[in-house]
């Protein structure tokens, strides 16, 4: 397999994405490297470039550029405004609709997104999801991993699974790929809040993604599941798979006996 910085500095040479296939890439190849189309992890390349480029008109983007969900967020005036007047309808689904089509539409970028990371940092679930909407509408919206994991991450912490499924199924439409740690973070943050199952079909997800595995996200799940024991032992089986001579830590069989008596004694 050639290596990924020689193959991106080739592909930066397209004109489009939408133009990358076999036959376009062939000619951006030298013969030597012969690339091999079908390989998953060649699929996930061009997928991953496929995020650092603009759908107008193919121009590359710096992929060490900052996205906008990472950067700090601090709400103008008018985000402001917004804000508060959306708290105080939310009661209200007709005039609340109404609001959202004339006022929060008309907002510049970096004041909806920092009303909706606000939204998000105060669990306001059903506010948040408006909102998420409305983004995936504008014209300037790109799908972008952090977008995703800072959604399903409130979800979680508010044990809403209908809504972080509707929000996987978008994501899978839209070809979003989280990295390792990310899946970890997100399995994790499902686990903390009693959701093991959901956080098992994520964790399904993870071992079906192109990206190499890393032991570090790894035991952070492996972590978050020492109150799912049977759980555990098939994560743990995976791990030392992957990662031959490696340690896990088991904590003692009683810890949570223990805890629970102590629960009960105070």
């Amino acid at each position: 397999m050639f290596g990924h910085t020689r193959t991106l500095q080739l592909l930066r040479g397209a004109i489009s994405i939408s133009t990358l296939n076999p036959e376009t890439i062939s000619h951006l190849f030298p013969k030597t490297l012969n690339p091999n189309f079908e390989n998953p992890k060649f699929q996930w390349l061009i997928r991953k470039l496929s995020t650092a480029t603009s759908s107008a008109g193919g121009v590359w983007r710096n992929p060490n550029s900052i996205s906008i969900w990472r950067r700090k967020k601090e709400i103008g005036k008018e985000g402001l405004i917004v804000a508060k007047e959306l708290k105080r309808l939310q009661s209200n689904h007709i005039r609340l609709q109404r609001f959202i089509q004339s006022n929060v539409s008309r907002l510049l970028k970096s004041d909806l997104v920092s009303v909706l990371a606000e939204f998000q940092r105060q669990d306001q679930v059903f506010l948040s999801m408006k909102l998420y909407d409305v983004v995936r509408k504008e014209i300037w919206y790109r799908p972008d991993m952090f977008f995703y994991r800072d959604m399903l991450m409130m979800l979680a912490r508010n044990k809403k699974v209908e809504e972080a499924k509707r929000v996987w199924e978008d994501l899978k439409k839209e070809e979003v790929l989280f990295d390792q740690h990310t899946f970890g973070d997100i399995i994790r943050a499902f686990l903390d809040n009693e959701l093991p199952n959901e956080a098992m079909e994520i964790y399904d997800e993870m071992r079906q993604s192109p990206d190499p595995p890393l032991s570090l996200p790894f035991r952070v799940i492996l972590k978050g599941l020492i109150p799912y024991p049977e759980l555990r032992e098939k994560i743990k089986d995976d791990f030392l798979e992957l990662f031959p001579g490696f340690s896990v830590y088991d904590p003692p069989e009683d810890l949570f006996d223990d805890q629970d008596w102590k629960t009960d004694s105070e």
